[in-house]
Order: C-alpha cells, then sequence, then structure tokens
C-alpha cells in the first residue's frame, strides 16, 4: 500500500555557525513497506527517527532523498490536490498526547464532523448520521458528542481522537505512541481498541512505541530503529522472540516479559550525536560486540527465514522460532 525507498530526512540545526549549519540525520536510507491490512510496528529510544518516520509515512515530511510511494504512485510527484484529495483521505493520524491533539473549545461532535465538511463528504444529515456511527464505533456513550475535550477523561479522548482518524474511511492509520499519556489501565482498552478496528474495517497500522513488548503484542511486523537507521525487521514472532541485533537484545531485556526470563543487558558508552554520526554502524559506540570491522561501513542487509532482515556483522545466532505474544494468549 505504501512504500518508501532509500528515504533520507535531514534538517538543518542552529548549530554549526552563521555560515554553514549543521544536518541533522534524521532518518538514514530508510526503506519499509506497508501491506494492506497489517500491522507495522516501529520501535526504539527516544530520539531515533520514529516520528519522523511517521511524518514521511503521513505525507507531512518531503524526503531530502528516495521515495514515497502510494499504490505504485510517487507521492511527491502527485499535485497538492491529489495529495490532499486521494492520499490525505486514506490515512489517518493518531496523535501521542489526546489532550493536546485535539482543540479543546470545539464539541467532539464538530470535531470529529470537521474533516467530513473539509473534504466534502455526503449531505449534512449522511455527515451527521457518520458522526454517530464513528462514536458508536470506538465504544463512546451518545452524550459525549456534546462534550468539550476537558470534559473527558483521557481514555475517552484518545478514543475520540481514534474516531476521527477514522472518518474518512482511510486505509492506514499512522498511531504515534498512542497510549504513552495514558494510565497503565487504560492502555489495554485502547490497544484492545485498535486490534478490534483493524479486524472489524481490515485497516492496515502503523504502530510507533518505545515499548516493544506492547508493539510485539500488536504488530504483524516488527522495524527496530536506532538514529535514523532501521537495524533489523521482520515478523513479530521472529524479531522479539529471536532478535539477531545487539540493540534489539537490548530493548527486549529493559522491559518485562510475563512469558519469558531475560537477563537485563545495560548499554554502556557514549550516545552518537545525529549531527555527526559515527562512521560504520552507529550502534558501534554502544555495543559490547563492536570491534574495527564495525567503523568500516554500515553493515548490508543479512536476510534470514521469512522476512527477517538485520544490519550486523555480529548478529546473534537465531533462536528457533517462537510463538509471539498475542499467539499465546
Amino acid at each position: 500500500m505504501i512504500r518508501l525507498d532509500g528515504v533520507h530526512v535531514r534538517h538543518k540545526a542552529r548549530s554549526g555557525g552563521v555560515f554553514r549549519r549543521d544536518s541533522v540525520h534524521a532518518l538514514t536510507d530508510a526503506t519499509l513497506e506497508v501491506g494492506r491490512g497489517e500491522i507495522l510496528g516501529l520501535v526504539g529510544e527516544s530520539g531515533c527517527g520514529k516520528s519522523t518516520l511517521a511524518r514521511v509515512l503521513t505525507g507531512l515530511q518531503k524526503p531530502t532523498e528516495g521515495e514515497v510511494r502510494f499504490h505504485g504512485r510517487d507521492l511527491w510527484e502527485m499535485s497538492a490536490a491529489q495529495r490532499r484529495d486521494e492520499f490525505g483521505s486514506a490515512v489517518g493520524v493518531v496523535f501521542q498526547d489526546p489532550s493536546t491533539a485535539l482543540n479543546p473549545r470545539l464539541t467532539v461532535r464538530r470535531i470529529l464532523r470537521d474533516p467530513l465538511d473539509v473534504h466534502g463528504r455526503g449531505t449534512r444529515a449522511s455527515r451527521e448520521a457518520r458522526v454517530e456511527e464513528l462514536l458508536d464505533l470506538v465504544g463512546l456513550p451518545g452524550h459525549t458528542l456534546e462534550a468539550l475535550p476537558g470534559q473527558l477523561s483521557g481514555g475517552q479522548r484518545q478514543r475520540v481522537a481514534i474516531a476521527r482518524a477514522l472518518c474518512l474511511e482511510p486505509e492506514l492509520i499512522v498511531a504515534d505512541e498512542p497510549t504513552s499519556a495514558l494510565d497503565v489501565s487504560v492502555r489495554a482498552q485502547v490497544l484492545n481498541l485498535l486490534v478490534d478496528l483493524r479486524e472489524r474495517l481490515g485497516l492496515g497500522m502503523v504502530f510507533i512505541s518505545h515499548d516493544i513488548q506492547t508493539v510485539r503484542y500488536l504488530a504483524d511486523r516488527i522495524a527496530v530503529l536506532y538514529l535514523g537507521r532501521i537495524v533489523e525487521e521482520g515478523r513479530a514472532a521472529d524479531v522479539a522472540g529471536a532478535p539477531v541485533h545487539p540493540y534489539t537484545e537490548a530493548l527486549l531485556s529493559a522491559t518485562p516479559s510475563l512469558l519469558e526470563t531475560t537477563e537485563r543487558i545495560v548499554l554502556t558508552g557514549p550516545v552518537p550525536s545525529a549531527t555527526n554520526p559515527p562512521a560504520g554502524c552507529p550502534f558501534r559506540t554502544r555495543c559490547w560486540k563492536a570491534d574495527d570491522t564495525c567503523a568500516t561501513a554500515f553493515p548490508a542487509a543479512t536476510h534470514g527465514p521469512g522476512e527477517h532482515r538485520w544490519h550486523c556483522v555480529h548478529p546473534r545466532t537465531p533462536l528457533p522460532h517462537l510463538p509471539s505474544a498475542r499467539s499465546t494468549a
């Protein structure tokens, strides 16, 4: 449905002097695709490029280099009107914090009706009917329509944000850490809602989080980012059940699981800067396996069983296939 080919995103930083600005390497050579009806999980630390990748996928950020293809068409060769009408209505976004993502001065009814008004969908009566249908879809009572966001709980606000993302019947939802601002008890409700909507509506979804165990539960495939590069990608059962890249191992060890016992990996060494990334593998400054070979060039992709691929010259030997958390639930 959407494919990224060799995408680079570089921003100009304020550092570097008056005549020469430093470049922030937010994304480097990202190649990724999202199929119809699948959930792709993006995981990594803060500042690794997850949100930049989300902005590229939603057409909010034009790549410095590379291509973004939507149903085989180059997104940035389309006219602005085509991007808005064809691509804009096909992609919905759920932002991280519902308290800032929703206009506090508008009622829920207005918030849900605005996308329908802007895109001129149907008659006034059909738009009102669609608003009520959306509210029912995300499990909110009818009286919520007249409420302001400030009168709702955090979980209710995020359900409104999800309903807004579904207004135009998109093919893809991009959810940028949609549960990070919620209480633990509410997170499970929102995650279960997203899984239910995917099964009922056949939605494709990109779910972004720093918690690989949450992504493991939700996603069909996982892509692991480090300093703007995708270092490992594959089916959720392979990446989370048998990680190959040292960084993926470290992420899994930092998030406890009730299903497995893992030894905590504590990373040491300097955290590299995105304005001056290290030569070779960006993880080598913190990797316990790094040697001189890791400093020469970023490793080419190695392909394992199925769709599993990674970029590492000292990978962990893949373990036998293990079931994902979702399949054992």
